[in-house]
């Protein structure tokens, strides 16, 4: 039998993760292949120059759709390779499916706050990361978004 304290916690526990989902269906949805700042990795170099020197042991947060799919496997597998080759940390997770959002959500706030640099993101849908991003921009982590 619940103790009123445990159930208090549970009801309080259901409180946050409904307000989260309830704020995340609220937001505007992102739509990567619209937005007005996008462009194709090949176009980089010739807007933004070279790519300047890293600092090294940064660490690079990396947020799959999922890892059960091969694709999602060697994006994650070519992060880490570039990591290795730059002195930079890329740490790649994911959710168990590819239809874990809540769960992808609370990897990249965890990344954040765990003081992660950068966040690469393939997001599962067009607003699931969106208040991740919001928190990123607001403490000047810079998010590219890999989907």
């Amino acid at each position: 039998m619940l103790t009123m304290t445990k159930r208090a916690l549970l009801g309080a526990i259901a409180a946050v993760a409904l307000s989260t989902v309830t704020f995340a269906q609220d937001l505007a949805p992102l739509n990567s292949d619209v937005e007005p700042d996008r462009m194709d990795w090949s176009e980089l170099e010739a807007k933004f120059g070279p790519m300047p020197a890293v600092e090294k042991g940064m660490k690079v947060g990396a947020v799959a759709k999922a890892l059960t799919n091969e694709y999602w496997r060697s994006l994650g597998e070519g992060y880490v390779k570039f990591g290795t080759k730059v002195g930079v940390t890329v740490d790649l997770q994911a959710g168990q499916n590819e239809n874990d959002q809540l769960a992808q959500l609370a990897i990249a706030e965890n990344m954040l706050s765990s003081g992660y640099k950068i966040l690469l993101v393939s997001p599962q849908t067009d607003s699931n990361l969106q208040p991740a991003v919001e928190a990123a921009q607001k403490a000047g982590v810079p998010v590219i978004n890999v989907n």
